[in-house]
Order: structure tokens, then C-alpha cells, then sequence
């Protein structure tokens, strides 16, 4: 009796730690999840909160007088003075009604801090497009400087550094208290490409160069990938070369993306001379970074399908070929599009491969096909985190929220598709 309780004894205490150790475990998972959504929630309110103001713009409005004295510009029509005229005279002689106390010609330089460096180039295009436009009086808005923008969004924030001398910011504030200085929607930085400016600096260019390097990437890479992938499920051999090329294209799948920016520079450019920074080269290096994951998705895919189909389709008498297009393929599609969509959102991703081809460059116009020089959002995201202005640094940050969003929708596609189209047998 005595024994068949000490056995009880040990049974209970051994139950017990067994318990204890999976509560410990359960424990242990759930702190590492904290700990990852803890990093998750930081990384985004750090992003958030340095890149919302990149989606807004300073302005000023004011009643500018085209005054063809001041701005030397007697004949609009004459492509001599309208290359000659004065443009940024009208926009200072409208702030110098705004602040009379402004005189001398040290203060009206300051007062030039004010307005962006292209307001003049925006007043000689409405020039150039209504010559009319002389001598008459318009209520214009055009961007404000980039030192003025920082001071209007952050002048409240000990942590940016406002480069406006004090005569300056007293200005700024009495124009902001007037509705003159104001911020809105930064249309501007979906409407405009590159610049040296941050206030003209947009990701259009940079979201037309994405769009065309994956297009020519998903082109390529989905119909070789899948190819491929029925090739080595269903009609390859069992032999040595056959394990030899999947031994590779597992390891190809882990190899750094750098490596594949190298073998674009070496082959594409220095072998068969392409031009660089163009979205055609990218694509192939991308395609080449990409095959990988989208034949090992869709080789899972087939796995997936039962095979009873096969049995069943052949029992019919379907030919091998048509078994594997008529059948297989069909139902395997959804798998094979969910791991297509996630391998291209990780080339979307990419930013080494690229730095090697060139579409590092400096870009301020659109592309407008596939051989145009053109950059990425991250590498247009790298550009402008490496600029000392304060202006860069948030819209670099607002651009990596719009390049999350691309990410966090093609997973969400990839989500939905999975869902919509899978078949459970």
C-alpha cells in the first residue's frame, strides 16, 4: 500500500513540473511576442511621427502685382527679356506690403529666406503661359522656403534645429498668425520628382521607376519560375542532376541580394553594355533575386495537390500534359500566386542590388518607358536619409510609410488570394 502510494507520489510530482514547464513555456512565447509587437508599435510611431509632416507643405499667399518695371520685363512676348526678366521682385514687393517695417537692402535680403528658391520659376511659367498677366494684380500661393517649413511645423520643438535668424521667425510668426504662412496637404511630393530643393522633392519618380522595374520582374520571373517548377515536380527525373539543380536553388534563395546586384553589374552592364539606372536592368536583376522563392512556392503548390487528381484525370486517359495544365496547375494557381506577390514584395523591398546597377543616381524626371534613367523608392528612401537637411529626413520617413503601404497591400493580396481561391480536400 505503501508502494502504490509513493508511486502515486512521484506520478503527481512529476505531472506537476511537467505543468510548470509548459506554463513556463506558455509564458515564454507570450513575452516574445510582446517584446516583437513592443519593437513593432515603436519602430511605427518613430516613422509616424518623424514622417506625417513630409505629407504637408508650407505656403504663402499673397496679392502679387505683375509690375513689368519691376520685374524689367516690358514685352512678355520677347523670349530675350522673358529669359532676362526679374521674377522674384514681385513676390518680395507683396511680403514688403505684408511686413511695412521691412527696409534696406539687408532686410530684403533676409526677407528673400522666405520664399522657396523655385517661387521665382513658378511666376515666369504663369508668365510665359498669359502674357496678359501683366500688369495685374493675383493672389498667388507657391511654397515658402525650406527653413521656413521646419520653423512653421516644428518651432515648438526644441529637438529641430531652426535656421531662421530672429528677425526672420519674427516675420514667419506674424505671417502665421495672418493665415498667410499656412500648411495643407503636400500634393507636391505625389505630383513631382527628385529635387535638391525638399520642398519640390516628390516619390513620384521614384514610384513610376518601382512600378516599371516589377513589371519587367514579374513579367520574367512568374512564368520561368512556375515552368520551371512543374518541369522539376512533374517531368524531371530522379537523378543526380535533378537533385543537383534543386541542392541550388535552395541555396540560391538564401544567397545576400548583393550578390545579385554583382552578377547584374558584371553581365547586363559590363558583358552585353546596357545602360544603367534604367527599370529594365533592374527588373533582370531583380527577376534572377526573385526565381528562387517563386519556384520553391509554386514546387510546394504542386505537392499540395492531391494525388487522386492525377490518378483520376489519367484513369480518364489525359495525357501527362494534360493532367498537369488541365488539373494540377489550376488548382496549385493559388498557391503559386500568394508565393509570387510575397516574392515580388521583397524585390520591392530591395535596395543593395540596385545601388550596384546605378539607380543610385540622381533623378528629377518621370520615366516615361522602360530604358529611361529612373530610381526606386528605396533607394530613393536611401538618397534622402543620407541629406543633412531637415526637410529631407521627412520625406524620407513619409516615403517609408508609402512604401510600407505598397508592402502591407501586396501581403494583404497575397492574404485574400490565399483564402479566396484555396482548396481544402
Amino acid at each position: 500500500m505503501t508502494n502504490s502510494t509513493s508511486q502515486a507520489e512521484i506520478v503527481r510530482q512529476s505531472l506537476k513540473r511537467r505543468y510548470r514547464k509548459e506554463r513556463r513555456f506558455r509564458a515564454y512565447g507570450i513575452a516574445a511576442i510582446a517584446v516583437a509587437l513592443t519593437a513593432l508599435v515603436v519602430l511605427f510611431a518613430d516613422i509616424i511621427g518623424k514622417g506625417y509632416t513630409g505629407f504637408l507643405k508650407t505656403t504663402l499667399t499673397l496679392e502679387v502685382t505683375f509690375d513689368p518695371e519691376l520685374m524689367y520685363l516690358e514685352d512678355p512676348t520677347d523670349p530675350a527679356q522673358l529669359r532676362n526678366g526679374d521674377y522674384l521682385a514681385p513676390l518680395i514687393a507683396a511680403l514688403k506690403k505684408e511686413l511695412p517695417e521691412v527696409s534696406g537692402r539687408r532686410a530684403e535680403r533676409a526677407l528673400k529666406g522666405l520664399i522657396s528658391s523655385y517661387a521665382a520659376s513658378d511666376v515666369k511659367d504663369l508668365v510665359a503661359a498669359d502674357p496678359a498677366i501683366m500688369g495685374t494684380t493675383q493672389r498667388l500661393t507657391f511654397l515658402a522656403s525650406d527653413d521656413v517649413d521646419v520653423f512653421a511645423k516644428h518651432r515648438d520643438d526644441a529637438s529641430y534645429s531652426i535656421k531662421l535668424t530672429e528677425q526672420q521667425q519674427a516675420w514667419a510668426l506674424t505671417l502665421l498668425e495672418r493665415g498667410i504662412i499656412e500648411n495643407s496637404f503636400n500634393d507636391v511630393f505625389f505630383s513631382n520628382g527628385d529635387s535638391r530643393d525638399p520642398g519640390h522633392a516628390g516619390v513620384l519618380g521614384a514610384i513610376v521607376g518601382s512600378l516599371l522595374t516589377m513589371a519587367v520582374t514579374l513579367l520574367l520571373s512568374f512564368p520561368i519560375g512556375v515552368s520551371a517548377a512543374i518541369y522539376l515536380e512533374e517531368f524531371a527525373p530522379q537523378n543526380r542532376l535533378t537533385d543537383f539543380i534543386e541542392v541550388n536553388i535552395n541555396n540560391l534563395a538564401a544567397v545576400p541580394s548583393i550578390i545579385f546586384g554583382l552578377l547584374g553589374l558584371a553581365v547586363f552592364i559590363n558583358l552585353f553594355g546596357m545602360p544603367r539606372s534604367v527599370p529594365v536592368v533592374g527588373g533582370l536583376v531583380l527577376m534572377l533575386m526573385t526565381l528562387p522563392t517563386i519556384i520553391i512556392s509554386s514546387r510546394a503548390a504542386i505537392k499540395s495537390v492531391p494525388p487522386s487528381i492525377r490518378e483520376a484525370a489519367q484513369g480518364i486517359g489525359a495525357s501527362k500534359m494534360q493532367v498537369v495544365l488541365h488539373h494540377v496547375l489550376p488548382l496549385a494557381m493559388p498557391g503559386m500566386l500568394t508565393g509570387s506577390i510575397i516574392g515580388m514584395a521583397q524585390a520591392l523591398g530591395e535596395t543593395a542590388p540596385l545601388l550596384l546597377i546605378g539607380m543610385v543616381a540622381f533623378i528629377v524626371d518621370v520615366p516615361d518607358g522602360f530604358f529611361s534613367s529612373a530610381t526606386v523608392l528605396p533607394v530613393q528612401i536611401f538618397l534622402w536619409a543620407g541629406s543633412p537637411e531637415q526637410g529631407f529626413i521627412e520625406r524620407a520617413s513619409a516615403a517609408i510609410m508609402v512604401l510600407l503601404a505598397f508592402l502591407i497591400s501586396m501581403n494583404a493580396l497575397a492574404i485574400w488570394l490565399r483564402k479566396r481561391l484555396e482548396r481544402r480536400w
